[in-house]
């Protein structure tokens, strides 16, 4: 799994960006490549859980402008190892 991190400013072309953003994610989870997302309870920035490889993901991201967009920044890209959670040997 790959996480991605994003940091928000207060430049309102982020929240213009965002219904098509919203949509491309919906897209991704309906076909299995993000298994979560969202923002931060403060709005500050997001997360996203993407079962994907590295690969994919950098496509995602230069596929979408979103995260081009002022206002938002990708602050982090980083393989994720969980030991619980969906997907992993040996659950119920």
């Amino acid at each position: 799994m790959i996480c991605v991190e994003l940091r928000f400013t207060d430049d309102p072309r982020r929240l213009e960006a965002r219904p098509a953003h919203r949509e491309r994610l919906h897209a991704l989870y309906a076909a299995g490549e993000v298994l979560a997302s969202g923002p931060w309870a403060d709005d500050s920035g997001a997360l996203l859980v993407f079962i994907a490889d590295r690969a994919r993901v950098e496509q995602i991201l230069a596929e979408d402008p979103y995260y081009t967009t002022p206002g938002v920044e990708v602050t982090s890209v980083r393989e994720w190892s969980p030991v619980v959670g969906p997907d992993q040997p040996g659950r119920p």
